[in-house]
């Protein structure tokens, strides 16, 4: 029964779409010596054929911070999703036996300096008094030796040091560059040991997009220079355009498709990690017959043009393509059937129309 309806319902719309199509053929039969009607030659053109591809952004420097040293953590400054500048601090771990240990190392610096400058001392009185016969070989060549000694133990020292310094630079993990946060792998108050992951994220200011083209169309990609991606398809203006293009020299086994990478400025902030785009590749060249979309009229499912025959203008059905921008900004179409290169098309269809309606109604 609900089919039946269906049916009817269909029935109807067609029959009403057809008696107004009768309508207007009539007053424009009537009338079409009278009236003055803007019309367009429809003609071939060379279209560029796209293949539209969908490509995920992905970063190009990610990395998980680790721990240098050992202890609690103290303090965590940013979480999941928060942006960092490079240098920034991101956490703390508690430094008391970081410090115990520099403490240590300067003191032990301060000790060798110490046995140094009296080591150095020597071995100059020493060098004095040898030559006078006052000190014996073997004396000599004690201090020369215990000067030495004491001045490698002070490069020693030194070393510690800054070991030691840089331990406790360990404590404050900064971030590497700026970027975003995207995991975080501890909590305060948990104790961590050398080389256990804190920090996840990656860097913003330059992202690359990545997408799959079919193997046949390798010459194409191989060809690019520079591609565009969007957002949304029907919102071209939004776009991004990247120079640097790298294909992969290998398919993949799966589905034999070509990687392909692409560098994206990200400077504005405006892309993130994971994201989708869409990009079209120019795949081929061919000849077709456009018109602007105000020559299009369509009721219900009947899609139309008005087309001059003799004097007349009659409605002629025709099958409709891709829509698309041409190159002059103008919303248009393609004519895939219903219209050959040379005939004369009203060019704004509802215009006309009106215009008939007025006429008929005189």
């Amino acid at each position: 029964m609900k089919a039946l309806n269906y049916t009817l319902q269909n029935s109807k719309q067609l029959l009403i779409a057809a008696a107004s199509l009768l309508i207007i053929n009539t007053a424009t039969a009537q009338q079409g010596n009278h009236v003055d009607i803007d019309t367009l030659i429809a003609t071939e053109v060379e279209r560029v054929q796209y293949l539209t591809l969908d490509a995920k952004v992905e970063p190009i420097k990610s990395a998980t911070v680790a721990a240098q040293t050992s202890g609690r953590v103290l303090a965590i400054h940013y979480d999941v999703n928060d942006l960092v500048s490079v240098g920034s601090p991101l956490l703390e771990i508690t430094s008391e036996e970081q410090g115990a240990e520099l403490a240590a190392a300067e003191a032990e610096l301060a000790r060798a300096k110490a046995i140094n400058i009296e080591a150095q001392a020597q071995l100059k009185r020493y060098k004095t008094l040898f030559p006078q016969g006052a000190i014996s070989q073997g004396s000599m060549d004690e201090a020369t030796a215990k000067a030495k000694s004491s001045q490698q133990a002070v490069s020693a020292a030194n070393a510690s040091l800054i070991k030691a310094k840089q331990t406790v630079n360990y404590t404050v993990i900064s971030a590497p560059y700026t970027g975003r946060i995207t995991e975080k792998l501890v909590e305060e108050g948990e104790t961590v040991v050398i080389g256990q992951g804190l920090l996840s994220g990656y860097a913003t200011n330059s992202l690359r997009a990545v997408f799959f083209v079919p193997q046949q169309y390798r010459q194409q990609v191989a060809n690019l220079t520079k591609i565009n991606f969007y957002l949304d398809e029907h919102q071209p203006n939004r776009q991004y355009q990247s120079n640097h293009i790298t294909p992969f020299a290998f398919s993949h086994q799966a589905d034999h498709s070509i990687e392909v990478r692409a560098i994206l400025d990200n400077q504005q902030d405006e892309l993130f990690a994971g994201q989708w785009l869409k990009t079209k590749l120019a795949i081929d060249k061919k000849s077709i017959i456009s018109l602007p979309l105000t020559t299009l009229h369509q009721i219900g499912d009947v899609t139309s043009v008005y087309r001059q025959v003799g004097d007349n203008y009659l409605q002629t059905q025709i099958r409709v393509g891709k829509h698309f921008i041409d190159e002059n900004g103008v919303p248009s179409f393609e004519v895939l059937a219903g219209v050959m290169p040379d005939d004369i098309i009203v060019k704004n269809a509802n215009h006309y129309i009106l215009h008939l309606h007025k006429l008929t109604a005189n």
